[in-house]
């Protein structure tokens, strides 16, 4: 009977199975490194670009720094005058209600009333003065409450008094309060106040 030695054969088929296995293997690493390489590359050409674009916008704020610098030297300089403006406007607003005020009250006195006291608050102006009679206090308290630089014109209360000669006068307390910026024009108001209300300026006639 032939016999046959098959082991040599068995030798070589599983010398070549585990050549193929490893060569697989290899083929699979070398896949993999080629993946990782052009995963590396790619990341890579994505750096340099984002570090180019960085250095773009470093050069353009360097380019416009001067420019950015000016725009907030003017916008600080824009507030410094924007205050010094308020303060000049406070100022003048200032000097001019005690010209306003006066001016008002001298449209709106009668003649025959004298005002001896004018004393400021804030707002609050308290008045004091003298008149021939009763009616005329009553028509120095409507006029001042019809302007519209005074309001919540109140009359304090009246005494007869006698002077020296025999004549007698009227005083008088009367409180109102300033509307500010409510006030019109003097020269206007002037124009159009009764005959009535407009006489000589505020103070102690003779």
């Amino acid at each position: 009977m032939l016999q046959i030695n098959l082991l040599p054969v068995r030798e070589v088929r599983r010398r070549f199975e585990a050549r193929q296995i490893v060569l697989q293997l290899v083929l699979v690493l070398i896949l993999t490194i080629a993946a990782l390489g052009a995963f590396h590359a790619r990341m890579a050409s994505q750096m340099e670009r984002t570090q180019a674009r960085i250095y773009q916008m470093d050069k353009d704020i360097a380019q416009f720094k001067p420019q950015i610098d000016q725009v907030e030297a003017f916008k600080k300089k824009k507030k410094e005058l924007e205050k010094k403006i308020e303060v000049i406007e406070s100022l003048d607003r200032q000097r001019r209600g005690p010209v306003r005020m006066l001016a008002e009250l001298s449209d709106r006195i009668p003649d025959r009333v004298w005002i001896t006291s004018l004393e400021t608050n804030g707002s609050q102006v308290k008045l004091q003065g003298e008149s021939l009679d009763n009616e005329l206090v009553a028509i120095f308290a409507r006029n001042l409450g019809e302007s519209k630089y005074f309001g919540d014109v109140d009359l304090g209360g009246t005494q007869l008094t006698k002077q020296k000669g025999g004549l007698n006068l009227v005083r008088f307390d009367m409180n109102a309060t300033l509307l500010g910026t409510k006030a019109p024009d003097a020269a206007a108001e002037a124009a159009t106040a009764p005959a009535g209300a407009r006489g000589k300026p505020a103070g102690k006639r003779g």
